[in-house]
Formats: structure tokens, C-alpha cells, sequence
């Protein structure tokens, strides 16, 4: 009986440990980008066992958990009732939140429907997944503003060549030359984040994603205003114009990070309203580089508190009138939303 006993439990251990090796707890999951995560809201639905592929745990009515990813990198959840809050980041596949004495989570999967965070329980065998199911805001516990309306989708015609934001950058035309016998050169531009999350009607959510085709994304919402998808198409010529014009203003020559380098400025990140990292990222061709601003914009007192390159501010108000140019004047209005409480 001891001899059976021990034999079950090295079993056990080995098919844990081949099971690890071969993927278990694996790491190699593609990278998640920060927009798919920000601003969602997650309801619990069971726990699997991966190896086994067994269903170990099951949401029932007496275990409600939701879980809300927020714009500021704050998160909030809820456990039948129970709220709680802290702090979320990500890194690659790895999320960073805590849950269960559980602090990294690997992605396995997310889209607009589903979330599957793997990880493995200290002291025990194996690997765990937790799966969620996308809700609504008016499905989940958290406060919300009131009478926040559905998603609204902009769709723009084609920008105008002759009234392109690029004709004005002064840029160089080589990339705009190319060969018509080669692949176009890969240029790929993010921008999320920045200001600070006050004012009257503080931006809750925005992100802009120009894609290789050229084909703009804007994500815009604010406390009072419900969630504006904006969708438009930029010329290849004047997409080039646009890369050429931040590649002269030396962008992949700037640094990674621009934090803090003063008290004040360290002083600054723990007030309200509070500074929302602003994070750029561009890639042309072979050339890729994500600029982080730890704060971006001036508040009330109109001070700048991180030094970076004036030339940044250039590019990212360039890509700002590029996203914006179909909304009739609001543009100003929101970049003073931005930058000030």
C-alpha cells in the first residue's frame, strides 16, 4: 500500500513537471496590447484545470466575481459584493493584478468576447485557468456614469491629399518614391494615454492606432459621453509624408522613458487629478521604438513637469490633428480637456 501510495504520487509529480515543460506554464503567449485590455469589464464564469482538461470551479449565484480594467491603470473588483481596488500594468503576455494571492496572471486569451488568465497556484500541481466572459457596464456592479449610451462608430471618407496634415509636415519625399515593384515599407503608429484624469468632463478612455494599410482607429470617451470608435483612411503618399516627418524630427533617437527628475515632479504623480502616462509608439520599416512620458501635458499651474524633446509635443499633436480633423472644432476642445484638470 505505501509502495502504491508513493508510486501515485511521483506519477503525479512527473506528469506536473512534463506537463510544465510542454507548456503548462508556459510563457510563450503573444503579446497583448494595452487597448484590448483598458476599459473592459469582465464577469467570472469557471476555473479548468489544463492538464486534466477538467472544469474544477463554476460561477454560481453565491460567487459573483467582476473584474473592470481602467483607463488610468487602475483596476476594480468585485467578489460577491465586495469591492476592491488597486493597480494594474502589462508587460508582453503577463498581466500584473492580484486576485487570490495570485499576482501575475499570463494572457492566454482575450478578445471582445472572451479572457483566459493562466496561472499556476503555489503549492500545488499543475495549471490553472481562470475564464471570463465580456459584460456591459450597465451588467457589472462598478458605479458608472449615468446614462453612458452605446458605442458609437464614425465612419470617414478618405482623407483628401491636397488637405492631408502630411502636405504640411515638411518632410522629406524619398519614402514617398519607392519603387512601384516593392513591398511598401511597414510604418505602424499607437498613441494612448497622456493629460491628466480631471476636469469637467475627464477622458476616461483614448487611444489612436494608425495600421500599416492605413487605416486610422480613434477611441474616444469621456465620463459624460459614451465610447466613439472613429474609423478613416490615409493615403499611402501622405502616410509616408507623416513617417519621414517623425523620423526628422529624430524619434528613434529619443530615449525610452522620460520620468521624473525633480521632487516636484515626484511630488506631482501622487496629487489629482492624476497624470495619465502617455505611451508613443511608432515603427518604419526596420525601425521600432515605444517612448514612454511618465507626465504629458501641463496642469493648472501650466508647468511641465518630465523634460523630453520639444519635437515629441510636434509629433504627437500632429497625430492628434490627423485623428481629429473630421470633428468640426472639437479637436481643441479636447486637447485642452487633456492637458488640463
Amino acid at each position: 500500500m505505501k509502495f502504491l501510495c508513493t508510486l501515485i504520487f511521483l506519477t503525479s509529480v512527473l506528469a506536473g513537471l512534463v506537463a510544465q515543460d510542454s507548456g503548462g506554464a508556459r510563457f510563450g503567449y503573444p503579446n497583448v496590447e494595452e487597448r484590448q485590455i483598458i476599459g473592459t469589464r469582465w464577469k467570472y464564469a469557471y476555473t479548468t484545470h489544463l492538464e486534466s482538461n477538467t472544469t474544477i470551479h463554476q460561477a454560481e449565484k453565491s460567487y459573483q466575481y467582476f473584474l473592470h480594467f481602467k483607463y488610468d491603470y487602475s483596476y476594480e473588483q468585485s467578489l460577491n459584493g465586495e469591492l476592491t481596488r488597486s493597480l494594474w500594468s502589462l508587460k508582453g503576455s503577463t498581466l500584473n493584478y492580484s486576485f487570490r494571492n495570485i499576482d501575475h496572471f499570463e494572457i492566454a486569451e482575450i478578445n471582445n468576447k472572451v479572457m483566459i488568465l493562466e496561472f499556476v497556484q503555489p503549492n500545488s500541481l499543475g495549471t490553472y485557468q481562470y475564464h471570463f466572459n465580456a459584460v456591459e457596464a450597465k451588467d457589472a456592479p462598478f458605479v458608472r456614469p449615468p446614462g453612458e449610451l452605446p458605442e458609437v462608430v464614425i465612419e470617414a471618407k478618405a482623407i483628401d491629399k491636397k488637405n492631408a496634415e502630411g502636405r504640411r509636415f515638411g518632410g522629406g519625399s524619398g519614402a514617398s518614391q519607392q519603387k512601384k515593384n516593392k513591398e511598401p515599407v511597414r510604418i505602424a503608429i499607437e498613441l494612448v494615454g497622456g493629460g491628466y484624469y480631471g476636469g469637467i468632463d475627464p477622458v476616461v478612455k483614448d487611444f489612436i492606432e494608425i495600421k500599416p494599410d492605413g487605416r486610422l482607429i480613434q477611441e474616444l470617451q469621456t465620463i459624460n459621453q459614451p465610447l466613439r470608435v472613429i474609423k478613416k483612411n490615409i493615403p499611402r503618399a501622405d502616410l509616408e509624408l507623416f513617417a519621414e516627418y517623425i523620423k526628422a524630427n529624430h524619434f528613434f533617437e529619443s530615449q525610452r522613458l522620460y520620468d521624473c527628475n525633480s521632487p516636484a515632479c515626484e511630488k506631482r504623480k501622487t496629487l489629482k487629478p492624476s497624470p495619465i502616462p502617455l505611451r508613443l509608439m511608432v515603427a518604419y520599416g526596420d525601425q521600432k521604438k515605444v517612448i514612454t512620458i511618465s507626465i504629458w501635458g501641463q496642469d493648472n499651474y501650466h508647468l511641465k513637469y518630465v523634460d523630453y524633446p520639444p519635437a515629441l509635443d510636434k509629433i504627437i499633436d500632429a497625430i492628434q490633428k490627423l485623428a481629429h480633423r473630421i470633428e468640426d472644432g472639437s479637436a481643441s476642445a479636447r486637447a485642452n480637456n487633456r492637458k488640463k484638470p
